[in-house]
Formats: structure tokens, C-alpha cells, sequence
């Protein structure tokens, strides 16, 4: 408790230095002590010039690596603090002095249960790199890999605990005497960063992150993700492949290796869509430490600790509405919005839409090739943030991610028009996704679920029918009826449409019973083309309604 108390005197004592007073003293609780501050020789020494962002991130350095990490996140979040101070927190640097090499050796020893010899031929003692939670040395493996071990910093559990603890004091006591907290929710956001500083301190996440990531664009010309080596892993040590290439802040070089930089910042936008449309899964932490280039132009990636997903519903939503974007249809921005649930079913789609209207025309004034798209989606959650739409996660990191990728782009072809890869890409997948070939794949996936009911949906139909002639309760309100909620569970497995589905499933055993029944059967020869039809539609049926259900 004294070491809290003592550690949180210092983040205040901190704070004032640099003049951040304004921040600490917005706290009705901590307002009525104010004049001590008048008390104090440095209070009138300060410097007070620099901007509070710029305050902000010195503090924030000064209060050490956890802090750092801590501001990196909150920079991703500015759909809740103000442009000036979000822009400033992304310069935050994680570099800190690295703990001794003997001592990464020791932990690695700990970590694998062997002497380090039993894993590698050799081990560099002085790091590669050093941050905040772990540290980077090059090793060579028994075959002669080359790789990279990372290596989680020791006692870095524990401090984590006891700053993560003085943060939610922090945000407690803010949610009370805070007038702001309601909009920017500090409780929130330290909760989010609880959630990401844990996933950071298990290597093996971070390696999972990176396996799938690699099966994910195995053997792709435009970029390539380094192995994972299982065998001499685990939760405090990371294995990887080492990788060459040209820092991508380093333009000069890329130009002098002789790599076209337009295909270059047009392969990255290309990658960024690849990851959230097809895979769902992206690296969310692209900033340019984290990117290498090939001689070839081949990207080459780093550090998969913070990854992004998107569930098949909000790809579909989030590509609807960038193609409205694209089209200035603000009223199938506003649709999109209210179906996939970002706002309240409340909301007026006239108010929504004019809002979108008044944030993108001005924006839309401009050439094409001069809008930052990224700053548009941005802008655009603000607006549906004024509607009380919650907070989305995924798409918050999806929204930074863009922004560094559109910057990275611009840096290596400054005329890049991110607009130009991007529509053709969200065209082509949403033909996929409502074409032939989407209907074929959601049958062959739903199908074999399906099927097996077939043999009970005659009896199962022949008791909803019975029961609804004979006026059972709660028939007309099957949702809320627990039989029925436990017939569409069994029946439809996760879709909403239950009527058209079960059409469709009854439609295709019609089919089956048609094309099994004994020759001659009763339709004679005009049997199998009736059988043929209702497979067809019974077929389109379930995969339209599946679809939907999406």
C-alpha cells in the first residue's frame, strides 16, 4: 500500500512538472488543493511553450516503459481523445536500455529447462533490440538457421501489476470527479490496455499470431512472414526466422536496390485489404519499425503481438460502407450503420445521413488523390460516436492500421491514391461474397449440417402444425417459446431466417425422397427433372437465406 501510495505521489509530482496540472486538477476531488501549487519554487520555472501533446508524451517517457506502452495505445483511440494529443502520443518511442545479455541467457535456460547449447549453436549475448516487455538477440539454431530469440524481461509481470493497479485508481477516481469521463470513458480504456499488455506478455501468442499470419500469405511474391520454430518456444521466450531487408523508413536505399516505389506503396494497401477482407486477421501494429523490404520489393514483417479480426458481418457492413463512401451515397452509409447494429435502432437514418453528409463533402471538395482515407473513417466514427454508437474494437484498430499504411504508402509514393486499389478490391469482394460462387461455398459448408436433420424434419413439422392447431400456448410467439428456440437451434444452426430455411431443407428432401422413390413413380418421366428443380431451389433457398443470416 505505501508503495502505491508512493508511486502514485510521484505520477502526480510528474504530471505538474510538466505542466499537466490542467489534467490533474480537472478532478473536482483534487481541485479545492490547487494552491499548493502556488507553493512550490518550480511551479513558476516551467517551461511553457511546448504544447500539452508534447507534455504529455515527455511525462509519460519519464514515467517509464509501462507508461510508454500505455500512451502508444491511448494514441490508438482517437475516436476519444482530442486530434492534437493523439497525433503527439504516436512519437512515443519503446525503447528502453536493455537488461544484460547473461541475464536473457539465464531466463532462456529457465524458461526452456536445458542449457542454452541444447538449443543453439551460438547465442549473441548483446541485444539486437530492447523494449519495453521483452528484449531481441540473434542466435544461429544446430541446423545453422539464422533467427532472432525474444525474450520477455524479467520482473516485468510484476511492475506491470502494480502500474495497471494505480491506472484503474487512476480511471476510478476520474469516472467520479471527471465532467468529461462519461465521453471519454477512462475506465474503458485502461481496461483495453490491461487486455493488450497481457496478451503481449505470452510469447506464444505473439508466435500463434505470427504462424497464422504466415499460412495465411505462404509463398506470396508481395510479402513474406518469418517461421516460427515451436520446438525452442514457450511463454517466456519466442523463436522466429531471421529476416534481411531494408528498413522501410530508409526510401534512398529501396530506390537504390532498384524497387518500383508506386508497386511498392500499391502492394501494401493491396496487403492491408487482403488481411481484413479475406482473412479477417491483420497485423495492427504497421508502423515502420515493424516493416522490412527485400531487394525484390517483397515486404517483410515484424513483431505480431497486437492483430486484428473481423467477424464475416462487419467485413460485409465495413465494405458496404466504404463502397458508399466511394459512391457519396450517405444514405447507404447510414443503412449500414443501423443493419449491422453501430448505432441505435433508434436513430433517425435522415439525421445520421445528414451528419455523414456535412463531415465528407468538404472532404470530397478536394482531388481525389489528396483525401486521406484513413482520416475520413476516422472522422466518420466521431460522427456515429455523437449517434452513442458503442465502441468497436476491431474496427478501431482496423482505422489506425489504415492510417499507418496510407502514411507508409504516401512516404514511398507520395501520389498514391489509396482509392484507386482499394474500390476495384471492395467491388470484386462483394461479387464474391453474393455471387455463384458464394452460394456453392455456403452450401458446401452448411450442407453437411443440414442433412442429417432431414430424416426428423417431417415428424418435427408435423408437431409444430399440430400443436399450432390445437392453440398450445405460446406458439404464436416462438421466440420466446423454449421448445421452439430449441427446434430452430437443432434445425437451423445460427441463422435467423427459420421459415426460409426450413423451405429449403424440405424442398431438397422432397428431392431426394422424388430421385430415390422406385421407377416407375407416379410423375413418370417428368420425375427426375421436378426432383432436379426442387434440389435446385430448395439448394438456393438455404444458401440465400445463409447468406443473409451473414
Amino acid at each position: 500500500m505505501r508503495n502505491s501510495t508512493w508511486r502514485l505521489l510521484r505520477i502526480v509530482r510528474v504530471l505538474v512538472r510538466h505542466r499537466l496540472d490542467e489534467f490533474v486538477f480537472a478532478l473536482h476531488l483534487f481541485r479545492p488543493y490547487r494552491f499548493v501549487l502556488f507553493l512550490l519554487p518550480g511551479y513558476w520555472f516551467r517551461s511553457r511553450t511546448a504544447e500539452r501533446g508534447q507534455r504529455l508524451r515527455e511525462a509519460l517517457e519519464e514515467l517509464g516503459p509501462i507508461f510508454v506502452k500505455f500512451g502508444q495505445v491511448l494514441s490508438t483511440r482517437p475516436d476519444l481523445i482530442p486530434p492534437d494529443i493523439a497525433a503527439e502520443l504516436t512519437r512515443l518511442q519503446d525503447d528502453v536500455p536493455a537488461f544484460p545479455g547473461d541475464t536473457a541467457r539465464a531466463v532462456i535456460e529457465r524458461a526452456l529447462g536445458a542449457p542454452i547449447r541444447e538449443h543453439f549453436a551460438s547465442f549473441d549475448i548483446e541485444p539486437l533490440a530492447s523494449a519495453s516487455v521483452a528484449q531481441v538477440h540473434g542466435a544461429v539454431l544446430k541446423d545453422g538457421t539464422a533467427v532472432v530469440v525474444k525474450v520477455l524481461r524479467p520482473g516485468i509481470e510484476k511492475v506491470i501489476e502494480e502500474d495497471l493497479a494505480l491506472l484503474h485508481q487512476l480511471a476510478q477516481l476520474a469516472e467520479k470527479h471527471w465532467p468529461d469521463a462519461k465521453r471519454l470513458r477512462p475506465l474503458e480504456i485502461v481496461d483495453d490496455y490491461d487486455k493488450t499488455i497481457h496478451d503481449e506478455l505470452d510469447m506464444m501468442r505473439e508466435g500463434a499470431n505470427a504462424s497464422q499470419l504466415r499460412s495465411n500469405f505462404l509463398d506470396s511474391p508481395m510479402i513474406y512472414v518469418p517461421q516460427v520454430f515451436w520446438d525452442h518456444s514457450c511463454r517466456e521466450v519466442l523463436v522466429m526466422e531471421r529476416i534481411e531487408g531494408i528498413p522501410i523508413r530508409d526510401i534512398e536505399a529501396i530506390r537504390a536496390a532498384g524497387v518500383d516505389l508506386r508497386k511498392l506503396a500499391h502492394n501494401g494497401v493491396e496487403i492491408f485489404f487482403t488481411q481484413a477482407f479475406r482473412d479477417g486477421f491483420f497485423h495492427a501494429d504497421m508502423h515502420p519499425g515493424n516493416i522490412f523490404v527485400s531487394d525484390q520489393g517483397q515486404y517483410r514483417a515484424v513483431d505480431f503481438g497486437i492483430m486484428g479480426t473481423l467477424a464475416d458481418a462487419d467485413k460485409r457492413y465495413l465494405a458496404e460502407n466504404l463502397l458508399a463512401f466511394f459512391n457519396r451515397d450517405y444514405r447507404a452509409v447510414a443503412m449500414a450503420h443501423l443493419r449491422a447494429g453501430w448505432v441505435p435502432a433508434s436513430t433517425r437514418p435522415e439525421e445520421f445521413e445528414a451528419a455523414v453528409r456535412t463531415v465528407c463533402e468538404p472532404i470530397f471538395a478536394r482531388p481525389i488523390s489528396e483525401i486521406s482515407f484513413g482520416h475520413l473513417v476516422l472522422r466518420l466514427f466521431q460522427v456515429a460516436r455523437r449517434f452513442d454508437m458503442p465502441v468497436q474494437p476491431q474496427l478501431i484498430l482496423l482505422q489506425k492500421t489504415l492510417l499507418n499504411i496510407e502514411g507508409l504508402g504516401r512516404q514511398l509514393y507520395p501520389q498514391l491514391d489509396l482509392w484507386e486499389t482499394a474500390k476495384p478490391f471492395l467491388e470484386r469482394w462483394m461479387r464474391e461474397q453474393v455471387g455463384p460462387r458464394a452460394l456453392a461455398k455456403v452450401l458446401r459448408r452448411e450442407l453437411p449440417t443440414i442433412l442429417p436433420l432431414l430424416p426428423e424434419l417431417p415428424g418435427l413439422i408435423h408437431e409444430l402444425l399440430r400443436r399450432q392447431r390445437d392453440g398450445e400456448p405460446g406458439i404464436s410467439a416462438a421466440r420466446h417459446n423454449a421448445q421452439i428456440e430449441a427446434l430452430e437451434r437443432d434445425l437451423h444452426r445460427r441463422t435467423r431466417q427459420r421459415d426460409g430455411l426450413t423451405l429449403g431443407a424440405a424442398l431438397l428432401l422432397s428431392a431426394i425422397v422424388l430421385r430415390l422413390a422406385p421407377q416407375p413413380h407416379f410423375f413418370g418421366a417428368m420425375g427426375d427433372l421436378i426432383a432436379g428443380a426442387l434440389g435446385v431451389a430448395g439448394a438456393l433457398l438455404v444458401g440465400f437465406f445463409t447468406l443473409r443470416r451473414r
